[in-house]
């Protein structure tokens, strides 16, 4: 995998959202029984958002360079875009026409400060990674919980890339469908925000390459926003943990986000978290060091 090609990207986003609405769904009568497409024709969806079935075309074949918010904000209307759709959509139409030269650095290395801001929380596991699932610091706890993931010696450790490539993965993630589900969609929408990242290509290729699944789930062009939930985790030493994230971008490191576990007080999670946290206070726990990365 080269590069992505961003008018495919456009074209098979577009077609496939337009494919998921039936004519009842978007309040048009359903003329004969026998329809050639799956969803919406383009007509329809033109007629939806209110422009030309000439212009809709033209962006359904991967051409929004030009497009007006007004006619984005239609477009995501007729189409139904929740929220992540509607940012990608708007972030695909920004990188329309932009030279590979202008793409937005990703950070390889945290500052000392924000490694200080981890290991300042000691109740809860922390850590921060970039868009392409990097694990770019932890503190003591985090390197507890998430042992499983960094067995494998490549640094810097990635969650996509154990979930996808990893035989402990299914193991360690109670929910793995969903959780697989949910880490391709975090990757297309970081394709869509940083189109031209050699890493994140690199990354997507050797997914794509050596997971049938990971295929699957890119093909679909779901995207998804991953701020706040619930993660089910069975660790090696503790056992099954049922935790709330929180994940929130980094205002002073754009492109670097903050995770946060926790589990409901009472709760036999909470009380195995304690364990966990004697067992990270005494235990050999894996590096995380992103100098020591084998970018392979």
């Amino acid at each position: 995998m080269g590069q992505i090609d961003h008018r495919a990207e456009v074209r098979e986003f577009l077609s496939s959202r337009r494919a998921r609405i039936t004519p009842e769904q978007a309040g048009l009568p359903a003329y004969g029984g026998n329809r050639r497409v799956e969803g919406l024709r383009r007509e329809e969806v033109a007629m939806l958002a209110g422009v030309s079935v000439d212009y809709y075309v033209r962006m359904e074949r991967g051409n929004l360079s030009g497009a007006s918010e007004s006619v984005l904000d239609a477009l995501a209307h007729a189409l139904q875009l929740d929220e992540a759709e509607r940012e990608h959509l708007f972030t695909l139409a920004r990188t329309a026409g932009t030279s590979p030269r202008r793409r937005r650095t990703t950070p390889t290395t945290v500052r000392p400060a924000i490694q200080q801001v981890l290991d300042a929380i000691t109740d809860a596991p922390a850590w921060v990674r970039n868009g392409r699932h990097d694990i770019m610091a932890m503190n003591r706890f985090a390197r507890a919980l998430y042992a499983p993931v960094l067995a494998d010696p490549r640094r810097p450790a990635n969650t996509a890339r154990f979930v996808y490539l990893d035989a402990a993965a299914p193991e360690f993630f109670v929910d793995w469908e969903r959780v697989a589900s949910d880490a391709a969609a975090m990757l297309r929408l970081e394709a869509g925000r940083n189109p031209n990242d050699p890493e994140l290509i690199t990354l997507i290729g050797e997914l794509s390459t050596r997971s049938e699944i990971f295929r699957q789930r890119w093909a679909s062009h779901d995207v998804q926003f991953h701020r706040s939930g619930r993660k089910r985790l069975r660790h090696p030493v503790v056992g099954e943990l049922d935790l709330n994230f929180e994940s929130m971008e980094l205002p002073s490191e754009p492109g670097l986000f903050l995770n946060v576990y926790t589990a409901t007080p009472g709760s036999p999670s909470a009380d195995a978290l304690k364990m966990l946290a004697s067992w990270a206070a005494t235990g050999e726990l894996m590096d995380v060091t992103p100098a020591t990365a084998d970018r392979t």
